[in-house]
């Protein structure tokens, strides 16, 4: 969408289009608030982030704080995620995103990390036709 700028990972990435989605369409923070989903068997994308957004909530941190609300008895140990996109060139933004990513969940940004692939043109990421990133969330019972 025009006007729109592309946002990973909660970062601004300038120079690049956006992605298309009722919400800022953060690739990464939707990975990561599936993860959380995954790990409360709560699912917010969907009903519950559609709902935020037609009350005008489009940030997808606000979704990830959601999400974290559910971690009854569980608190985040490790976060790993991968992206894959051709563009942009994402190397240099892997320490801002982690240090963005462990501030939203409370985390030491040494328990996020991040792998970035091109695609090597292999794929529609690999082709810079989309962005694609997988999040894998670890959390352990509260004593």
């Amino acid at each position: 969408m025009s006007g729109r700028v592309l946002m990973l990972g909660g970062l601004s990435i300038p120079g690049c289009p956006s992605l298309e989605g009722n919400s800022d369409a953060d690739v990464v923070l939707h990975a990561l608030t599936n993860a959380i989903s995954g790990l409360t068997g709560v699912r917010i994308l969907g009903a519950v982030a559609d709902e935020m957004a037609k009350r005008g909530i489009t940030d997808s941190s606000a979704y990830v704080e959601r999400a974290l609300q559910e971690l009854r008895g569980m608190r985040l140990k490790h976060l790993s995620f991968s992206v894959e996109a051709q563009r942009p060139y994402l190397a240099h933004y892997i320490d801002p995103m982690r240090g963005r990513i462990a501030n939203l969940t409370g985390l030491s940004i040494d328990h996020v990390a991040i792998t970035v692939t091109s695609g090597e043109e292999l794929t529609a990421f690999g082709r810079g036709e989309a962005i694609q990133c997988f999040c894998i969330a670890s959390a352990v019972l509260d004593a």
